[in-house]
């Protein structure tokens, strides 16, 4: 167990198993490493560890008690497991062993401001960060996806981090994922399903109201931008677009950041955003700021930039500007369109100065030229709010799908989102998904047979103790489940009739489960303590 000083911590080795025939030889090899001031981090890294038992254990938490900056690295998954379920990982900052994972020669499918994506085999992508610190902005972004997730944005979850160069990414299941951005350079015939799915999205998501303090504001942001840049304007101008970012009205609806066709992508059929991690909640000016500086801002003084960075022409990007304007303004009166685009442009100026300024990204030339816009454009801008026309939001505690066995895996999905979000235990969790699948399955299998329909699926989460809610509707033919007489099951297999056992086994693990026919649905709740 070699001794190395890394910085101020000391890093120690740990290697083979450490278990009760060698925790006392093991503890005195680390004894001899330790520093003799307890005020320094030491760092126990577990690459080499195969394995530990509660002896170990125990070694550990009397250097934990000695060092209290200690740190658990690199640890395999095994070991992992044997930590966390003891309570070490709540503890001690202890850090997973990740696989490492090469991108090199893979296509790009998606780019945000903080990453790329890249497809790394036939069904997964692996999403990299800029940051080579990343591991805080990986859980932020799974916590903001499955929130997203949860109200009603389909999204990809990842699940599995891992080392890619320097950094880390994270790794989502996106099957025959294509990006917008591609269907735009290579089938540019499907430029107005494009416009009106892209459009669409966008007006979902800002139909969408979050929970107070789940996500930041995106107008604390972008007043902090004009206040950084104002004094760069002539005159009074700067001071009167600060006002104009202070009088934009607060709302508390989603707002995805980052919202350009790179981030919009087509899966086995299906629409799905990716790159969450810039998630807020403000006026829908503020995305559609990210997509005019994505479409045209950035590249107004060089065209190329669009091509080099999204795949397709200035010319391209431009039109699905504006026809993506004019279907989420729901019209094509000129003067309301451009009378809005004066508004975005104004902030959008603003940020590209902010950002070339703060950066020095960009060339005094160009950082002129987006002056001289905004000089132009804000003598005769007034306000910066204007009305939008949001999708009708969408309710995210229920999920109306097919009643089919195909469909059984998103039930289960859209149930699990919502149990993650109160820290579902596994067991309990274990129980709902077999109680969500007996049911489902037999609405599946007889509700509209020989037909097809649909059926809902409403979660709730509530009460103290947190009790979860799960209840099927569909209007199919009416059937109470509950009147079946449960299986004898203490009878043989010989003896014992076939069928019956979903239904009973639902009944016990779940705390209640009621059925009623009402306005031509059946009604079938379950409840369950947590």
């Amino acid at each position: 167990m070699p001794n190395e000083n890394n910085g101020q911590a000391v890093v120690i080795q740990l290697v083979g198993r450490i278990d009760s025939a060698n925790a006392a030889q093991a503890e005195q090899t680390i004894g001899q490493q330790l520093p003799g001031d307890s005020t320094v981090c030491v760092v126990l890294d577990a690459d080499k560890l195969d394995y530990i038992s509660s002896a170990g254990l125990r070694m550990v938490l009397r250097v934990k008690k000695a060092f209290p900056k200690l740190k658990v690295i690199n640890v395999n998954p095994d070991v992992y497991e044997i930590l966390e379920m003891t309570g070490f990982t709540e503890m001690m900052t202890v850090e997973k062993a990740y696989r490492v994972v090469s991108v090199e020669g893979c296509e790009v499918i998606g780019e945000g401001a903080n990453g790329k994506v890249y497809r790394i085999d036939g069904d997964n992508v692996v999403k990299t960060y800029k940051n080579a610190d990343a591991l805080g902005e990986i859980q932020h972004e799974r916590e903001v996806a499955r929130l997203a997730l949860v109200l009603g944005v389909p999204t990809a979850i990842s699940y599995d981090v891992v080392k890619v160069g320097d950094s880390y990414g994270s790794v989502f299941e996106l099957l025959n994922a294509k990006s917008f951005a591609k269907i735009l350079a290579c089938e540019p015939e499907r430029f107005d399903w494009c416009v009106s799915e892209y459009v669409g999205m966008l007006k979902k998501i800002h139909g969408i109201a979050v929970p107070a303090g789940k996500l930041p504001s995106a107008k604390q942001k972008v007043v902090a931008k004009v206040q950084r840049m104002k004094d760069l304007l002539p005159g009074e101008l700067g001071d009167k677009l600060e006002r104009l970012a202070e009088e934009i009205p607060e709302s508390d609806h989603m707002i995805h950041g980052d919202f350009h066709t790179k981030n919009i992508v087509l899966a086995e059929g299906e629409v799905l955003v990716i790159d969450m991690d810039t998630l807020s909640v403000g006026h829908p000016i503020f995305d559609l700021v990210g997509m005019y500086n994505a479409y045209v801002g950035y590249s107004e003084k060089d065209p190329d930039i669009v091509l080099r960075f999204q795949g397709y022409s200035a010319e391209t990007a431009r039109r699905f500007w504006r026809d993506s304007l004019a279907a989420y303004l729901n019209t094509e009166n000129e003067q309301i369109i451009h009378e809005v685009e004066a508004k975005v442009r104004c902030l959008s100026y603003a940020g590209l100065i902010d950002w070339g300024v703060r950066r020095q990204t960009a060339d005094e030339e160009t950082i002129s030229l987006w002056k001289s816009r905004l000089t132009e454009l804000l003598p005769a801008v007034d306000s910066l709010d204007f009305e939008a026309v949001p999708a009708e939001a969408a309710d995210p505690d229920e999920l109306n799908v097919e009643a089919s066995v195909d469909q059984l895996q998103k039930v289960i999905d859209f149930v699990n989102s919502h149990l993650a979000l109160v820290s579902c235990p596994p067991k309990a969790q274990m129980q709902m998904e077999l109680a969500v699948e007996e049911i489902f399955v037999n609405i599946a299998h007889y509700a509209y047979a020989p037909g097809v329909g649909n059926a809902t699926v409403r979660v709730e989460v509530s009460g103290d103790p947190v009790t979860v809610t799960i209840r099927f509707m569909d209007r199919g033919i009416p059937y109470d489940p509950l009147k079946k007489e449960d299986p004898d099951v203490k009878l043989s297999a010989q003896e014992r009739k076939i069928g019956g056992l979903g239904i009973f086994m639902t009944k016990k693990i779940m705390d209640d489960i009621s059925y009623e026919y009402k306005d031509g649905q059946n009604i079938l709740t379950l409840k369950k303590q947590l």
